[in-house]
């Protein structure tokens, strides 16, 4: 089990170094620090190419899993992905655009050469469902052509009797895509299934083939923009073909940028995000993307946000990327990088005066302890997650090669600090939401990047359903008595064993809100990690 830094994690270093500079006597009940500050944020500033992540903080990040959780709230998603194709508020927000923009439109006739350009996909076809449940919103391109060419799509809600309303007012219908030569047809036939009355071959525009780039498409390097790609298909729909485009419709801004056009009409979709550069001297500061977001973790946000309010998908990974300075295949940088500055002064602030808390505690007899958790606490995950799961937790993967082969390094800072507590006098325990089996793996694993403190008798894993028992030593009115019980009511329940055999657990380290809520511990630690969220 897996196991986002607090609103500020300033608070809860904070917290630790008043909690532990004072030791009570050795029969005093453990102090128990609040929860009150164990929130994540809600407010963040991300720009949309990923540059965020140099200075945000990883508290300052969006939350991957709150982002996915939020989309699929907005699109009514069931959790394996599939949108709702009746009623969410994303089909609100979409069709009120559509119905907002028809109004507007006059009647013209049609030997005026009155045009509208439409892009394909999430402004004619919904690929939904392609992304989350088949591609995990990882873009899978050999997929992706094997939805088009099978013509799964849906149309995007509202848009068939869009296009025919804008057809029957005299606009002639163009389509622009930046979907390949050999997926036009399969395109059109999507279309024209769908009800689509106003596409037709000589006005539909796909990128060309190897080789074939038309003349009107002039780039400034051997590889064309979609910007340039887009901007010089509707220059010449207008300079070429005589139409003057009155509405330029896309999900993308890229789909929009490049002028040709009397006005834009931007579709939401935070599913995805295919920026490019505008074209040489142009300014078009109102076709950018939001930089300021309100989320809260759960994903309820997608009820109210609307669609450009939801951090999109594709810039949370860019950010968290630059966060962990890590490569185009996610691997993130074992050196340097705005995440190892942050964990590791983190480390540095509080080392000092938990071992000198556990030395004071140690020499008056007192059975001072500090617990662990494993996942991102003192194990770092991140390649995992991104390079191998691509951010899509698979718990086989997980379990083998990762847990089981003792694949994870150590996480940046914390050797030290483990080491310097558990010989300063502090019992360090070890506390996850790894299981029973992973134990023995966990402990080698631990061992081979230097930690030197952790024992078997006092690390804990849970039990797994079926197959190991729930330890005896759980008392019988806890909820997890009968085997089944959140993270927070297990690792309280441990703690608080912990306490029972006369320790007092004087710093509790997570790096989720969840290893850190429920008391019994007299300070905690919250490490950052955008890269999932275990309420």
């Amino acid at each position: 089990m897996r196991i986002s830094r607090s609103r500020a994690t300033v608070v809860a270093i904070a917290a630790a170094l008043t909690a532990v500079s004072v030791a009570g006597p050795a029969n005093a009940a453990p102090r128990h620090q609040d929860d009150d500050h164990l929130t994540p944020d809600t407010q963040f500033v991300m720009e949309a190419d990923g540059s965020s992540g140099l200075t945000a903080g990883g508290a300052g990040i969006p939350n991957i899993d709150s982002v996915k959780s939020t989309i699929r709230t907005y699109y009514g998603a069931t959790s394996a992905g599939i949108a709702n194709k009746t009623s969410s508020p994303y089909i609100a927000e979409i069709t009120g655009i559509e119905a907002a923009a028809l109004a507007e439109l006059p009647t013209v006739d049609p030997a005026a050469k009155k045009a509208i350009v439409f892009d394909s996909d999430d402004t004619t076809l919904w690929t939904y469902d392609m992304e989350d449940n088949a591609m995990h919103f990882t873009f899978n391109p050999a997929l992706q052509d094997v939805w088009v060419q099978a013509k799964k799509f849906p149309a995007t809600p509202g848009m068939v009797d869009f296009v025919n309303a804008v057809a029957a007012k005299g606009y002639t219908v163009f389509g622009v895509t930046g979907r390949g030569a050999a997926q036009k047809d399969a395109t059109i036939a999507n279309l024209d299934d769908l009800g689509y009355t106003g596409f037709t071959a000589d006005r539909f525009f796909t990128k060309w083939a190897t080789g074939q780039q038309p003349s009107y498409v002039t780039c400034v390097t051997a590889k064309c923009t979609t910007v340039e790609f887009k901007a010089n298909t509707r220059k010449h729909i207008e300079e070429d073909l005589g139409y003057d485009i009155a509405l330029n419709v896309g999900d993308q801004f890229s789909d929009l940028q490049g002028g040709y056009s009397d006005a834009s009409l931007k579709l939401p979709n935070p599913t995805y995000y295919l920026p490019s550069a505008d074209l040489p001297g142009l300014d078009e500061p109102k076709l950018a993307p939001r930089t300021h977001f309100t989320m809260n973790p759960d994903g309820s946000s997608g009820l109210t946000a609307g669609g450009e309010g939801i951090p999109n998908i594709d810039s949370v990974k860019a950010t968290i990327r630059t966060y962990y300075n890590a490569d185009a295949t996610g691997i993130a940088n074992k050196t340097t990088s705005p995440y190892i500055s942050e964990v590791t002064k983190l480390s540095r602030q509080v080392t000092n005066t938990y071992v000198n808390q556990c030395r004071a505690m140690s020499r008056k007899g007192e059975k001072p302890a500090i617990v662990f958790d494993a996942d991102d606490t003192t194990l770092w995950t991140y390649d995992m997650e991104d390079n191998a799961m691509h951010f899509t937790f698979d718990p086989v993967l997980q379990n083998d090669p990762w847990v089981q082969q003792g694949l994870f390094p150590a996480t940046p800072g914390m050797v030290s600090l483990v080491n310097a507590v558990g010989e300063a006098g502090c019992t360090v325990v070890g506390l996850t939401g790894r299981n029973d089996l992973q134990k023995d793996a966990t402990l080698a694993n631990l061992a081979k990047v230097g930690y030197t403190q952790f024992t078997a008798a006092n690390y804990y894993t849970k039990w797994k359903s079926g197959v190991t028992p729930v330890p005896s030593w759980m008392p019988a009115d806890s909820p997890c008595a009968d085997g089944v019980c959140t993270t927070i009511q297990y690792k309280s329940a441990v703690r608080a064993h912990v306490e029972s055999q006369g320790y007092d657990v004087i710093g509790n380290f997570g790096d989720q809100f969840s290893d850190l809520i429920g008391g019994h511990a007299d300070s905690t630690v919250k490490l950052p990690n955008p890269t999932y969220y275990l309420p």
